[in-house]
């Protein structure tokens, strides 16, 4: 590597791109499948009740119903980065958004439970790509000055699907009159929440039309006056193009492909830095996020809110999530990943433990008692708030970040599927949990958010201001 590309010099790495706003446009347009992730992944929430009742199955199979998407995705994350390596990235976007489309139009038209299911297998296959092929596209086109902020697009899309869906929910409740198995269009409510996606995931495929492949991709496959042009609408006119050209190829030369081989090693298994990430995404699941989403509206008809309520409970949490990720998205490239996190798990414990002292009081006619009711209720708000400018965008931004370039895909791919599985454990076992012992449940989340703070203290380093070719 020459001493050019080793030590880029420093204005280089500050200076506006030349181009700021198309680097917007891409990450914007990448990131349309984290709007897709946090849509499909919510939506569901407003069809829960309906689809227990229509298909009259309990608590635990139910669970199965809501949960196996993440199947789904555990495996598009899996693949997702071998299959980027072998076709590249904008391919895999527009296979993602085919399937978005597919799995969209085959859940609002069920035959059965048990097609409704694989629709939403295949629906989670395509968030799973998106997961991981989103962050790593990203980190791959933006300017070192800009990545944090510009992985966090991400996040900000994931939580802005989410409350899209929350009010398209809730919208839609309104007009079937508050039944979510009311009609509309000829069909039930709930299954034309689940097919509005349809319009985002086509419109995610269009976008991926418009957006270059990633120069590293394209360097590695021996296109490198596209790779060159594309660094200069990216990094702008101040940077040596050649030099970056160079220090990309000779880091991908020095280095083989990444492959599942490439992770083993160290004490157990995989190596250390991929044990980091895994911990990272298992973590980021483990706290319950997913319960505030998946299962809000049922959980608080749980305690007596009514269920138009109750989905406005879930709009205005979904409001606090994007409040949430715009502060983080402000503060990711300004205070460092590390201490955010380190913010957002102490944050975590307190609301999380809040809620579990509340949901620990027997209910009064059907209800909370006045003030644990209020204290849950602003308590949730408080764990999503610090959950998401926190946890909810570092995580993404160091997984697109922490690995070496050797192992980046697969690594990504490992950690990712890794939060899907333990997505999937969650999700799964919280309607068993809370039948058990509602406020035991978040005790489990609370110690969770807990551990997470020395993990991150003693494993997670930073990377902050660093070119993908300074990870070790």
């Amino acid at each position: 590597m020459t001493s050019t590309a080793q030590a880029p010099q420093p204005e280089a790495r500050t200076a506006h791109p030349e181009h700021l706003g198309h680097v917007i446009f891409i990450a914007a347009a990448a990131a349309m499948g984290g709007f897709l992730f946090g849509y499909d992944s919510s939506v569901i929430n407003g069809a829960v009740e309906a689809i227990r009742d229509r298909y009259d199955v309990g608590s635990a199979a139910l669970a199965q119903v809501i949960a196996v998407a993440l199947i789904g995705c555990a495996i598009g994350a899996a693949t997702a980065g071998r299959i980027a390596d072998r076709i590249g990235r904008i391919r895999c976007m527009q296979i993602a958004a085919v399937l978005f489309t597919v799995s969209s139009v085959g859940s609002a038209l069920p035959f059965a439970l048990w097609d409704l299911a694989l629709w939403r297998v295949i629906g989670g296959f395509a968030i799973g790509m998106a997961s991981v092929i989103g962050p790593a596209y990203i980190a791959e086109v933006a300017p070192p000055a800009y990545r944090g902020r510009l992985g966090s697009f991400q996040q900000a899309a994931i939580v802005v699907g989410i409350a899209v869906s929350q009010l398209v929910n809730w919208g839609l409740l309104n007009a079937a009159d508050g039944d979510q198995r009311g009609k509309l269009m000829g069909l039930e409510a709930w299954q034309v929440m689940l097919g509005v996606m349809v319009v985002p995931a086509v419109l995610y495929g269009l976008l991926s039309f418009a957006i270059p492949e990633s120069p590293r991709f394209l360097i590695s496959v021996g296109k490198h006056d596209r790779a060159r042009q594309i660094l200069g609408e990216v990094e702008g006119g101040g940077v040596d193009l050649d030099a970056r050209v160079h220090e990309i190829e000779t880091a991908m030369r020095r280095e083989e492909k990444s492959s599942f081989r490439d992770l083993l090693g160290g004490g157990f298994l995989f190596k250390p830095i991929v044990w980091i990430g895994i911990g990272l995404s298992v973590f980021q699941q483990f706290v319950g996020i997913n319960v505030a989403f998946y299962y809000s509206s049922t959980l608080w008809q749980s305690v007596g809110v009514d269920p138009t309520d109750s989905f406005l409970y879930s709009f205005t949490t979904s409001i606090i999530n994007i409040i949430g990720t715009v502060i983080a998205m402000i503060f990711v490239d300004r205070v460092g990943r590390k201490p955010l996190a380190l913010v957002g798990s102490v944050g975590m414990a307190v609301g999380l433990a809040l809620e579990a002292w509340a949901f620990s009081y027997h209910l009064v006619d059907g209800k909370l008692p006045s003030t644990q009711g209020w204290v849950a209720l602003i308590a949730a708000h408080v764990f999503v708030l610090f959950f998401a400018l926190s946890w909810g965008v570092v995580v993404w931004v160091f997984l697109g970040e922490m690995f070496p370039n050797r192992i980046r895909a697969a690594a990504l791919g490992v950690a990712a599927c890794a939060q899907w599985i333990a997505n999937w454990a969650i999700t799964a076992s919280f309607p068993s949990l809370a039948d058990w012992n509602l406020s035991g449940t978040y005790v489990i989340y609370t110690v969770f958010a807990a551990l997470s703070i020395p993990f991150v203290l003693k494993f997670v380093k930073e990377t902050k201001g660093k070119t993908l070719e300074e990870m070790g």
